[in-house]
């Protein structure tokens, strides 16, 4: 297969210099305050986003630098299989977070619950739509048993 290669369309500004200390997920971001600067070849594309309170953001983790296939989860002592946990060290590190969007401004996204390291470059947008992202999940592997105080849990740093 040919290599694969993106270019960022913007940069993602949150509060959060380094891993250590950042928000594992959204849902432990609540009311955090960030913004996206979208690189101005860009910005055309932003036309009728306003419109919606919740994006994806797709991003690059440009702070992994290596991977493991099997880790240990911060919801866990347990190893498991990469693929089964949303560790940022990955093969292809990129991430992917919903945030809301709170207001766009000449090529600047004004956004809320943003669980990303400043800097961190930004790889697309797409709208949040409720009725067709919203599944009801039947099962969630082994983090059914563990996802108490998610709201509260900060990297520590084990997997940057």
């Amino acid at each position: 297969m040919d290599k694969l290669e993106y270019k960022p369309i913007g940069i993602i500004h949150t509060p959060f210099d380094t891993p250590q200390g950042t928000p594992i997920q959204p849902a432990g971001a609540s009311g955090t305050a960030g913004s996206i600067e979208i690189f101005p070849e860009f910005t055309p594309g932003l036309a009728d986003l306003k419109g919606f309170s919740h994006i994806y953001i797709i991003y690059h983790f440009h702070l992994s630098r290596k991977f493991r296939l099997r880790v240990k989860p911060f919801l866990d002592d347990h190893e498991r299989g990469l693929f089964a946990t949303r560790a940022p060290s990955r093969p292809n590190p990129i991430g992917l977070s919903v945030v809301r969007l709170m207001d766009v401004i000449d090529g600047r996204l004004e956004i809320l619950d943003v669980d990303v390291v400043d800097g961190t470059p930004l790889l697309d947008i797409k709208p949040y739509v409720p009725e067709f992202d919203v599944f009801q999940a039947e099962r969630i592997g082994w983090i059914g048993q563990k996802t108490d105080g998610i709201d509260k849990v900060v990297d520590d740093g084990r997997f940057s």
